[in-house]
């Protein structure tokens, strides 16, 4: 016979062969729990229920499956460990990453029933389908995924922290920087091509392609030489393409520009009030009382075959991503990507001795990320260190 145990003790039924069901109150609610194992296994998990229940960190039992959860955390915003809502164009890719790569596989699973032996099993059949740098952005979704469950007292421990060994990025690609001799090239290539502003800007400001294409003229401030960065573009399912405010507070900053670029810009502002007053580019009138529109972008959206021309209508970022690689293609930089153009700005202001900290406030980052992800190698630069370490090498083994 089941021994009778004191009220608020809970209760152990056997339910089969190794196979015991566990009932206990706490906070004056019932609850039940099957455990699988002999009565001493069961026992245990009662007397560890029990002692959760005094000390506040009792994790009710749920039958909710890992997909239920994970639907439940993509609604919320995938609130991490500040319990901040993440971008809505993070959002969606997590919510991809867990549909694509983890659900198929443990979607089914009780959440609760989750171990981490099930976490490696999905990690090595990942292995060769999918890049490292994916697998790492798998693992990092899935583990703040639980995570969160933790936090909301869904689970009682995170399985992740039981797991093997977690997917390695690999090396990351961050891109090439060109030289002096190299961004002329790029740079003049563009010349008469629609994006010769937006690569002027990228090359010259170190900006973000998304910074670029949300500046508007109020941005601009010509006495100063002086450009805001204080918002971007998002493109995403749920939202289409709007202006956001940025990732990060530090993003938001304002740079001193050069009298070349300040040129390129101004001469791009004209021809934007020569076609709101509707006057040819050769007509010579004086374009002191034309109004731009309010919140007139710096590079609208060219207009559809028969369409108005509006001033602000944004660009389509992939459009620009793919209409720049063709060109500079064509130029003779192959694979080139226009955020290379950032690291290059970086690279080459660190090469001329710009402080680190000045470099990141001018182009929104982390100095630590700078250094570690940007601060590319240029022949130049290699070139230089090898002059300045001959010069040390020959003082001493030239003595």
């Amino acid at each position: 016979m089941t021994k009778r145990r004191a009220h608020g003790e809970g209760g152990i039924y056997p339910r089969g062969e190794n196979s015991f069901r566990i009932r206990y109150r706490i906070g004056g609610k019932r609850f039940s729990k099957t455990i699988q194992g002999n009565r001493s296994d069961a026992v245990k998990e009662l007397r560890a229920l029990l002692r959760s229940g005094d000390t506040g960190e009792h994790v009710a039992p749920d039958k909710a499956t890992l997909a239920a959860w994970a639907k439940q955390w993509i609604e919320a915003g995938a609130p991490g460990r500040r319990k901040m809502a993440a971008g809505a164009r993070a959002v969606e890719r997590y919510d991809q990453l867990l549909r694509t790569h983890v659900l198929p596989t443990l979607g089914t699973l009780k959440l609760q029933h989750l171990n981490a032996a099930q976490i490696d099993k999905l990690y090595l059949s990942l292995e060769g389908k999918i890049s490292p740098r994916t697998a790492r952005h798998v693992h990092s979704v899935l583990n703040a995924c639980l995570g969160a469950a933790v936090r909301t007292r869904k689970l009682v421990i995170n399985p992740m922290d039981g797991i093997t060994k977690a997917p390695s990025p690999g090396e990351s690609d961050h891109g090439v920087a060109l030289d002096d001799d190299q961004l002329h090239k790029l740079v003049t290539g563009f010349r008469k091509s629609a994006l010769f502003g937006i690569v002027g800007v990228a090359a010259f400001t170190g900006a973000r392609r998304n910074e670029i294409l949300a500046l508007r003229w109020s941005d601009l401030d010509v006495q100063r030489k002086e450009l805001r960065i204080e918002r971007a573009l998002e493109e995403t399912k749920a939202h289409g393409l709007r202006v956001k405010g940025p990732k990060k507070e530090s993003h938001k900053r304002t740079i001193t520009i050069d009298d070349d670029l300040l040129a390129l810009l101004l001469t791009e502002r004209e021809r934007h009030l020569r076609m709101v007053a509707g006057v040819p580019d050769t007509a010579g009138v004086n374009l002191g009382l034309v109004k731009l529109p309010d919140g007139a972008l710096m590079f609208p959206n060219p207009p559809e075959p028969g369409s108005d021309f509006s001033l602000t209508t944004p660009r389509r970022p992939r459009a620009v991503t793919k209409e720049f690689a063709r060109k500079a293609n064509k130029i003779g930089f192959k694979k080139l990507r226009l955020h290379d153009l950032r690291g290059t700005h970086e690279t080459l202001l660190l090469d001329r001795g710009v402080p680190v900290h000045v470099v990141a406030a001018r182009c929104g980052h982390d100095p630590a990320v700078l250094l570690r992800n940007y601060a590319k190698r240029t022949r130049k630069a290699d070139t230089s260190a090898a002059t300045v370490i001959g010069s040390i090498s020959k003082a001493i083994l030239g003595a």
